[in-house]
């Protein structure tokens, strides 16, 4: 079975089960040791980000003697756990949250049309596959990784749409936000 080309710095795409376009991109790769007998024997381990750029997004860690084998099982363990992200407008979040795994700690901010992606490195592989294309994100606490996508994802996954609030409290989504306020005529002096 061919493979399609690979297509920028740590991006492939396939389509998953839903027919549709999946990109992954390689957050890290890391060599690690198990030390026996004999001396170390190395192997390879990755955390690899897939989304669809529509909403959906997964990460998976693979560990392997090679790389391209540590590569493909973080993917496949990441397309088995991907989530769905509500987006506003679809392109930023509505509203701010937290997250947190471990010592990782990110805050994650909707930002105004124009912001782009402002967020570290394992942040920004999170938002590019899930396709957010304004956000404002600060990684706090531990630098690891694997902590940071686990937190973004941890945050990811409180983000809820106003029309899922609405609706699991029994209210119209106009209720949500209050009775709009008209610009008062000043007063004459």
């Amino acid at each position: 079975m061919a493979r399609e080309p690979r297509e920028g710095r740590g991006r492939e795409r396939e389509r998953d089960r839903d027919g549709d376009e999946l990109i992954d991109k390689l957050v890290t790769i890391n060599r690690v040791a198990k030390v026996v007998k004999g001396g170390r024997r190395f192997a390879f381990a990755a955390l690899v980000v897939v989304g669809d750029q529509k909403g959906r997004v997964g990460f998976g860690a693979g560990k392997a003697k090679e790389v391209p084998e540590a590569i493909r099982k973080a993917t496949e363990r990441a397309k088995r756990g991907m989530i769905r992200v509500p987006m506003k407008e679809g392109r930023t979040l509505h509203h701010d949250i937290e997250g947190r795994f471990g010592a990782g700690h990110v805050v994650l901010r909707a930002a105004p049309p124009g912001t782009g992606i402002i967020a570290g490195g394992p942040m920004r592989a999170v938002f590019e596959t899930l396709g957010i294309g304004d956000v404002v994100a600060k990684s706090l606490g531990s630098r690891n990784p694997h902590n940071m996508v686990k937190a973004t994802v941890a945050a990811l996954s409180q983000c809820a749409s106003p029309r899922s609030v609405a609706s699991r409290r029994g209210k119209k989504v106009a209720d949500l936000f209050g009775p709009k306020r008209e610009k008062e005529a000043p007063a004459d002096v």
